[in-house]
């Protein structure tokens, strides 16, 4: 009876979310369902850093913005119990949580939400890098690079997805694949890792040679070609299934190919883009283990930043996807039930992790565009952009 009590209540949910999404989310199926998934976790360890530095007001020099793709609070809950009730990013002390609607709609998708993290300015859906009268937005490697700092790019998505896309492109549309690529060279950007060789050499021979001519193109961290660059593209194989330690152990190449080129310090944004892909398939296994995969990601920034001590680590998403919820759950035994109300993305809020100096400047509620603003504003010490086009959804006191 309490089964089936469960079953009823969520596929209510999914009713009423899929009326919704319907009239907001273009991403949205028009037919929603409700969806429950069950699943044993391998557990892996996590990791809890001293607290010497965090919260406090030493300078920072380095920011590390790692950007879980759908990665609600389903999902991190679904993570954390199927983890045995432990995940870093939820042994952190600092957290808050972030408003993620686009500047023309309640329910953003990732290419507006990631030039919100980027730019510190709304826009519409669907627009990387651009207001919504399509003039050019300045991200946040823009405005760093100039000053002396080194910034980076990694993700599991392709370089033309729409958050990594974010910080270096602009585009009207999300899909202009080849005119995302084509921004590359000319960008801020010191490091970029994302996409795969494939996805590289399908674009036109002159965006192949344009790049070739600013970075240095490597199939292979271990490249003797790394050490000299000035300028990184490390493009693995594949970014899906089979990536092995790709995300974890990159997000480290990353840290110390940056550290080692700015004395200044650095900017790095890390997205686990594979998290959404689960929780648009409903499928709970894939989400658990995207959630965990992001987890050590974010257990490699945070090592880096104890050791540093000038480094601030801040771990949100760009949107909520699936409308995820827990069910039930055994953690001593890795196992969870999960329920999904939708297979598009949902407005609700996101949860926001920060480890090191400055870190409880993010612990409130607040908007993507706030997130980039304060980082602009910590780095620089000056003001982010002034939002000139905010959300309509967002209510001014």
């Amino acid at each position: 009876m309490k089964k089936t009590l469960i079953l009823f209540a969520t596929l209510c949910a999914s009713l009423s979310l899929s009326a919704q999404q319907s009239q907001e989310n273009p991403e949205a199926p028009k037919e929603a369902r409700a969806f429950t998934g069950e699943f044993y976790a391998t557990q892996q360890s996590t990791y809890t850093p001293n607290f010497k530095v965090d919260g406090t007001n030493a300078k920072v020099r380095n920011v590390i913005l790692l950007i879980g793709d759908g990665m609600g609070h389903g999902a991190v809950n679904a993570g954390m119990f199927a983890n045995g009730g432990r995940l870093t990013m939820t042994n952190l002390r600092t957290f808050g949580y972030v408003r993620t609607q686009s500047a023309d709609n309640f329910t953003t998708d990732s290419a507006a939400s990631g030039t919100a993290y980027a730019t510190g300015r709304k826009t519409n859906n669907g627009y990387l890098g651009r207001d919504p009268e399509k003039k050019d937005l300045t991200n946040i490697p823009e405005i760093l690079a100039p000053l002396g700092y080194a910034c980076g790019v990694l993700s599991t998505d392709d370089l033309n997805g729409a958050t990594p896309a974010a910080f270096f492109a602009h585009q009207d549309a999300r899909n202009a694949k080849e005119g995302i690529w084509a921004d590359l060279p000319a960008s801020c950007l010191t490091y970029a890792s994302a996409g795969s060789q494939s996805v590289y050499e399908s674009m036109p021979l002159s965006t192949q040679e344009a790049i070739r001519k600013e970075f240095s193109v490597v199939y292979d961290p271990a490249d003797p070609a790394v050490a000299g660059s000035k300028r990184l593209l490390y493009l693995p194989k594949t970014t899906g299934d089979g990536r092995g330690d790709y995300l974890p152990a990159n997000t480290t190449n990353a840290i110390e190919y940056l550290a080692a080129r700015s004395k200044k310090g650095f900017f790095l944004m890390v997205e686990g883009a594979h998290i959404d892909h689960g929780e648009h398939a409903n499928n709970t296994a894939y989400t658990i283990r995207e959630t965990l995969d992001f987890d050590k990601a974010v257990e490699a920034a945070v090592r880096f930043a104890e050791r540093d001590g000038h480094t601030l680590v801040i771990i949100s998403a760009d949107h909520e996807t699936g409308a995820t919820t827990l069910l039930r759950g055994e953690p001593a035994d890795g196992y969870v039930f999960t329920g999904f109300a939708s297979r598009g993305h949902s407005p609700m809020m996101v949860p926001l992790f920060a480890y090191g100096p400055r870190s409880k400047d993010f612990s409130c509620v607040q908007e993507n565009s706030d997130v980039a603003n304060k980082i602009i504003a910590i780095l620089t010490g000056k003001k982010g952009p002034v939002a000139e086009v905010p959300s309509k959804y967002i209510v001014n006191e």
